[in-house]
């Protein structure tokens, strides 16, 4: 659920390169909201496909296909493919240390202030220290002080999914 609606199933579109047999995959969810279908999102991955046969970077990629989920899933497969042809997890790969512990923000989900406050007292309760609050245009100072004084001493993030406008 987002604040603009939920969905109970999502069509994904998997993206798998093949180099001297080491594959290599991505994959992408297209959005109509961002004018993409499974068509649209296929007829970009193909146009490119005797680009891709002749060695297309992922540099090169960014500069021929427009940011979104056909770029996404076909820019996951080549560094999955460059990765697993270097033996080497991707964070090795481009030389980064993973983190030890990872933080993870549990959600609040879209209510009324009573109903949002409880459910982040219970998130809290339960250990979570960061609560990332879905938001829409409505209640907005409500909701936030109800959570706020549930739990005065969480870290909160908001997300209000492209609800909000200048």
């Amino acid at each position: 659920m987002i604040a603009r609606g939920s969905r109970s199933e999502a069509r994904v579109v998997v993206v798998e390169l093949e180099e001297e047999g080491i594959k290599g995959t991505g994959e992408c969810t297209p959005y109509p909201r961002y004018g993409e279908s499974d068509a649209s999102v296929m007829a970009q991955i193909m146009s490119v496909v005797s680009q891709l046969e002749k060695g297309l970077t992922r540099e090169e990629l960014q500069k021929i296909l427009p940011a979104g989920a056909a770029r996404n899933a076909l820019d996951c497969a080549l560094w999955d493919l460059a990765a697993r042809k270097q033996q080497q997890s991707l964070a090795d790969l481009i030389g980064i240390t993973l983190p030890e512990t990872v933080i993870t923000a549990q959600t609040v989900v879209i209510g009324t202030p009573d109903q949002m406050a409880n459910s982040a007292s219970t998130l809290w309760q339960a250990g979570a220290k960061l609560l990332k609050v879905k938001l829409d245009n409505h209640l907005i100072s409500e909701r936030m002080v109800a959570i706020r004084t549930a739990v005065p001493d969480a870290t909160l993030i908001v997300d209000a999914n492209e609800s909000w406008r200048a």
